[in-house]
């Protein structure tokens, strides 16, 4: 390496200093040039061509509209009929004549009661009607026969009238026979306990070979009717007095009576139901108000005791926008916003005025217009100013507009 450089002294340190020679530098200059004509005819490095297209994003176009407006209330199922299946008589049960869990009518036999007892009653009954029959006979032969001596002047008045007495009191005790024949009636058709109520019939309290008495506490069944439904719920007396002011429930329209069910497990349930009444009483220590609705419950879904959340309307958003929750944000002062693309397809940040929500959207009532288009995907693409190539959300196979499995709430 030596033999290439000439040596020009020692350094600061006593090394020695070396420098190339004019030939050498004139080598390395001629290698360099010869790399860059090179690159040069390769020409430059590949660039971008022109601007990046703007981001897409996802767009729905919102439609003003009327929107009802509800509330959901808490909630109990009540059967529309409930009836305790009670002896009348007393007696040993011989047979159960249902099954449990059935459906049963009015009048329907349900278990019988050792008859024999109020058999033998309603034959003592009947003798003793027989009886009283055979006296009035006789008293009214003796009152027709003594009326007849009476006209001929035979016998006394006092005789006379003996004998009215007598006929009046054999048809007294005819009538009195004939009640207690009923009663001895009515008593053994009792010991065949009948349905007081069509429904379904619940699971026996009472076995084969009970004593049971009549007018006891305990029900031998109870039967209960389900199909219509009731559905208790309570509502505070300032919202229903907002919603009710000037009007009974006769005077509300079919819509405004009209109400939706949703079940413990969040699934909607398939019928409508129908608001029929409202307890005219506040309760004082709560405030609130019972409301009962009514539902069709042809399936028997709806059982009596289930807790259940109504949708209860409370009045009209006139002009008012249904805008998608995955759309609606909150800025840092923790308002409402929504991102619109303009007709310039610039991005665009509104503050809204949020009333409620309802399903999968927010019913806004100021902050857009109509026609605005709101970004529902690709926010994190498209800040306020921003150009973006909107795209329609296409609608859901039932026309409605689809939304995200899992849209934030706004809190």
């Amino acid at each position: 390496m030596r033999r290439d450089f000439e040596d020009i002294g020692p350094d600061r340190d006593g090394g020695a200093l070396w420098r190339a020679p004019a030939a050498a530098l004139a080598g390395l200059v001629s290698v360099v040039l010869a790399v860059a004509v090179a690159l040069g005819l390769a020409g430059p490095a590949p660039a971008q061509e022109g601007a990046r297209p703007p981001p897409e994003v996802t767009v729905v176009t919102l439609r003003a509209t009327d929107v009802t407006l509800t509330t959901l209330l808490p909630g109990r199922v009540v059967a529309s009929g409930t009836a305790e299946v009670r002896p009348q008589v007393a007696g040993i049960i011989t047979e159960r004549l249902f099954d449990e869990g059935a459906e049963v009518a009015l009048d329907d036999p349900l278990y019988r009661i050792d008859p024999a007892s109020y058999q033998a009653q309603a034959a003592a009954a009947a003798a003793e009607v027989a009886q009283a029959e055979a006296r009035l006979r006789a008293a009214r032969r003796d009152f027709d026969r003594v009326t007849e001596l009476y006209e001929r002047k035979v016998v006394a008045e006092q005789n006379y009238e003996a004998a009215l007495a007598e006929r009046d009191a054999a048809e007294a005790g005819l009538a009195v026979a004939r009640a207690g024949q009923l009663a001895a009636g009515i008593n053994l058709d009792r010991t065949v306990i009948r349905a007081p109520l069509s429904g379904t019939v619940g699971r026996s309290l009472t076995t084969q070979g009970a004593l049971v008495t009549a007018g006891q506490a305990e029900p031998l069944a109870v039967i209960r009717k389900l199909d219509p439904i009731l559905v208790d719920v309570t509502q505070s007396a300032a919202e229903m007095l907002a919603w009710r002011r000037g009007r009974s429930i006769a005077q509300m329209s079919r819509a405004e009576q009209t109400v939706s069910l949703l079940l413990a497990d969040g699934a909607v349930y398939g019928h409508a139901g129908l608001l029929t009444a409202a307890e005219p009483h506040v309760d004082e220590q709560t405030g609130v108000i019972t409301l009962r609705m009514q539902f069709a419950n042809p399936e028997k879904l709806l059982l009596p005791g289930m807790y259940v959340q109504v949708e209860m309307p409370q009045g009209v958003a006139a002009g008012a926008f249904l805008v998608p929750q995955e759309a609606v944000s909150r800025d840092r002062r923790g308002r409402p916003v929504a991102m619109v693309v303009t007709d310039q397809n610039l991005v665009e940040e509104r503050s809204l005025s949020v009333l409620r929500s309802r399903g999968a959207h927010w019913v806004v009532s100021a902050g857009l217009a109509d026609g605005d288009r709101v970004i529902v995907a690709g926010l994190q693409k498209a800040p306020p100013g921003a150009t973006v190539t909107p795209e329609e959300r296409a609608p859901a196979e039932d026309g409605t507009t689809p939304a995200a499995d899992a849209a934030p709430a706004i809190r």
